[in-house]
């Protein structure tokens, strides 16, 4: 047999300790997980239950609900992180029930509407999260009359058009052309597509909505007035591009190869609209939005790159519905807002200063945030 050194001892011992500890962990997490599931179910409506809208890893579909609006390959993987439960949001009670709980729990949420995230910020984090998936609150009501529509967050610009067209064939509404772009997400950037130079931005045309607030209150009526691995910037062109740098443009994107350009055309409407009636800034100087697209991050950053010399400056202004983590990540810790402005004057000009404002006002301990989000003034908790 022979005598055991103290040290075998320790060292046969370690595994142990690390198996129970790791065992202790999960165990503490699971039961945290429960309260919460708890939570939710106390404070849904016994008229809209709650528990058919959760989701958990037990759960034979979770994998399938998850993936199903992951537009984005590379936050696909076996290596990313999962949220811990997905709630499928079937009446706004669900919303209210969601951020009561996630604050009472303190717990990071994240809301996704589509799917159609560059950086995947409504579907992955760093700590336990879970998601608010809106795509059960899709419904469409079309009003020819008043030449309006109220449209759910969780419906797609194609489900819009396709419900205008049923009623009008010569009504439309100003969008992008993907036909699977989440709506909530696609004004909330601001939201461009084919008649923005006659009609503006989706969120130009939006004269009224429903939100839920961090203290779970609905807040209405306002005053009118396909798949793949992709990393995608933005950038805004003020001064015409020569001949010349555009043949090395084109010259530099055949060296890369894979690269895609995109230029949407600017003026018209988006000119006559000030930058500071919506949070959107970017209006009237610019001539054209460059998209850069690509499946490979390297390359779009070296294109990117190159592009320097013929875009904004002094800030270089990018899009908010292309997020670029690229720009800067808030960890919303104490120095939230110096690492929010960082990327925030690029997506928001002189606007984020106001945004930051309200933002203080109406979430002052920085609920609804995200790695991208607007941070309150530096004096408040965050």
């Amino acid at each position: 047999m022979g005598v055991i050194s103290p040290h075998r001892i320790q060292l046969s011992l370690f595994p142990i300790v690390v198996l129970l500890s790791l065992a202790w962990s999960a165990s503490a997490a699971n039961s945290a997980h429960n309260t919460f599931v708890h939570c939710l179910v106390n404070h849904s409506e016994p008229s809209h239950p709650i528990t058919s809208a959760i989701f958990t890893p037990t759960n034979t579909s979770f994998s399938s609900v998850l993936q199903a609006y992951i537009r984005n390959l590379r936050f696909n993987t076996s290596t990313t992180r999962k949220p811990f439960l997905i709630i499928t949001a079937l009446h706004v009670s669900h919303v209210q029930a969601a951020i009561i709980c996630a604050q009472k729990h303190n717990l990071q949420m994240k809301i996704r509407s589509g799917g159609h995230d560059y950086e995947g910020v409504s579907y992955v984090a760093e700590v336990p999260f879970f998601i608010l998936d809106m795509f059960n609150l899709r419904s469409i009501e079309v009003d020819i009359d008043t030449e309006t529509a109220w449209v759910q967050a969780g419906a797609t610009l194609g489900e819009v058009y396709y419900r205008i067209a049923e009623k009008s064939k010569t009504h439309g509404f100003p969008a992008g052309v993907c036909p699977t772009v989440g709506v909530g997400g696609h004004i909330s950037g601001g939201g461009y597509g084919n008649m923005m130079r006659k009609y503006g931005l989706s969120v130009d045309n939006v004269i009224d909505a429903q939100m839920v607030d961090v203290q779970v209150e609905i807040l209405l009526d306002r005053q009118p007035q396909s798949l793949n691995y992709l990393k995608r910037k933005s950038d805004y062109v003020k001064n015409p591009i020569t001949k010349e740098s555009l043949e090395g443009i084109w010259k530099k994107m055949i060296e890369l190869v894979d690269t895609i350009l995109y230029f949407n055309p600017y003026g018209g409407r988006m000119a006559e609209i000030p930058s500071t009636a919506t949070p959107f800034p970017h209006r009237a100087g610019n001539l054209w939005k460059v998209e850069v697209a690509d499946h490979y991050i390297n390359l779009t950053r070296i294109l990117h790159k190159y592009m320097t010399p013929f875009v904004s400056k002094n800030p270089r202004e990018a899009f908010f519905n292309y997020k670029d983590l690229d720009l800067g990540i808030n960890h919303n810790g104490k120095n939230s807002y110096a690492e929010g402005r960082v990327y925030g004057v690029e997506y928001f000009k002189d606007n984020f200063n106001r945004l930051v404002q309200i933002k203080t006002k109406v979430d002052p301990d920085n609920f609804f945030r995200n790695e991208q989000s607007i941070p309150t003034l530096p004096n408040r908790k965050n």
